[in-house]
């Protein structure tokens, strides 16, 4: 296994994923019963062979920093190397947000240069999928690239593109060979279905030497303001590597309800959990209990869930109770949440510790889902 480190990027909190991420980063977003998005990526580096992974934070990192704790889950608890949290430089003109990868990177320079691996796998933090990252560099080896990025096909059924303004989406051009020849970055219309995964290959030297150059030049966007130029002029030899197995972007509301509701499929969840290992942080529960009248049907339930009342195609997470009487379908609904008698709920989701009172009534659509933020009794 190539000794290689991971730079994780922690988006900020997105207005396009309203009350979820009021209090909490994207990357800690609750997935599948019992994981975090992060879990995934994070997963992918260590099943890949990192053992120095480093997570760039920016505002709300609380949430996510108790979720990785030392790293023990990933077997990143080591004397050397390990999980290294990197929270951002809080000044009174800065607010604890980067303006782009580049300048969470050059903010880190000193953890990149402590840093020992030849070669370093810079990724975001919004993505559900899971792989080996080996392929890849065996690729990159074998072609001499400088870069390597990670690509997939657009299809309609695994994008929900959030908007422009606040997500950076990347088209490529790749040739026979495997080199990026082009790059759109945010187009009307793109000219190409190949979407960057935002996970880029490099040796750690020239990253440094790379974004030390563009942010002495202003520049503050990986994609725009270094990836692009570099490409178009070719003063960079740029690869892509593609990922054809499931992947969906977090970065819509939308996007968040049908990532999940996806993993209802057997199909997917065996394509996410049984390629490789996905860990995350360990709490003890007692099984779910399952009272009398209660019906179930083509749903997730995680430990500690008490159900009298009826699921269908939901995804549960731990210490949630649904009571006598209520009806709940297609829903998410998140850690320690109280559903008392003769609810019904559908195309609903529900952040931690939501209580709704007897006899509520939530409908919502399945493409605008009704949101209720954590703690909140209705």
């Amino acid at each position: 296994m190539k000794d290689i480190m991971g730079i994780i990027f922690t988006t900020k909190d997105d207005l396009s994923l309203r009350e979820l991420t009021s209090a909490r980063a994207v990357a800690a977003l609750p997935v599948a019963g019992r994981y975090r998005i992060v879990d995934f990526v994070l997963s992918n580096l260590v099943n890949s062979g990192a053992r120095n992974v480093g997570v760039i934070m920016q505002r709300n990192y609380h949430s996510l920093m108790d979720h990785l704790g030392s790293g023990k889950e990933w077997d990143l608890h080591t004397r050397n190397n390990g999980l290294f949290i990197l929270p951002p430089f809080l000044t009174q003109e800065n607010g604890g947000e980067y303006a782009g990868v580049l300048d969470g990177l050059r903010a880190n320079f000193d953890y990149l240069r402590r840093s020992r691996q030849e070669l370093a796998i810079v990724t975001g933090s919004n993505m559900v999928f899971n792989m080996s990252f080996e392929p890849m560099i065996r690729q990159h080896e074998k072609t001499g690239a400088d870069i390597t990025m990670l690509y997939t096909k657009v299809r309609a059924s695994n994008m929900e593109l959030g908007s422009a303004q606040k997500h950076a989406h990347a088209f490529l051009n790749v040739a026979e060979d495997g080199r990026v020849v082009d790059m759109e970055v945010n187009p009307n219309a793109a000219s190409y279905n190949n979407i960057s995964m935002n996970v880029l290959l490099v040796k750690r030297t020239l990253l440094i030497h790379l974004v030390d150059g563009a942010t002495a030049h202003g520049a503050h966007d990986l994609d725009r303001d270094l990836l692009q130029p570099s490409i178009k002029c070719c003063s960079l030899k740029v690869y892509g590597y593609e990922f054809d197995g499931y992947c969906r972007p977090v970065e819509t509301i939308r996007g968040y309800f049908r990532c999940n509701m996806d993993l209802l499929d057997l199909g997917v969840r065996r394509e996410l959990f049984k390629t490789m290992p996905v860990y995350t942080k360990i709490r003890d529960e007692v099984p779910a209990i399952y009272r009398s009248g209660n019906s179930v049907k083509n749903s997730l339930v995680a430990d500690g869930c008490v159900i009298e009342g009826s699921v269908e195609n939901c995804v549960l997470f731990r210490g949630v109770r649904v009571g006598r009487g209520s009806s709940v379908k297609n829903s998410i609904i998140m850690q320690d949440s109280n559903i008392e008698e003769f609810v019904e709920l559908e195309n609903v989701i529900l952040d931690k510790a939501v209580t709704i009172r007897s006899h509520g009534r939530l409908i919502g659509q399945m493409q605008y889902p009704i949101v209720i933020g954590k703690n909140v009794t209705l």
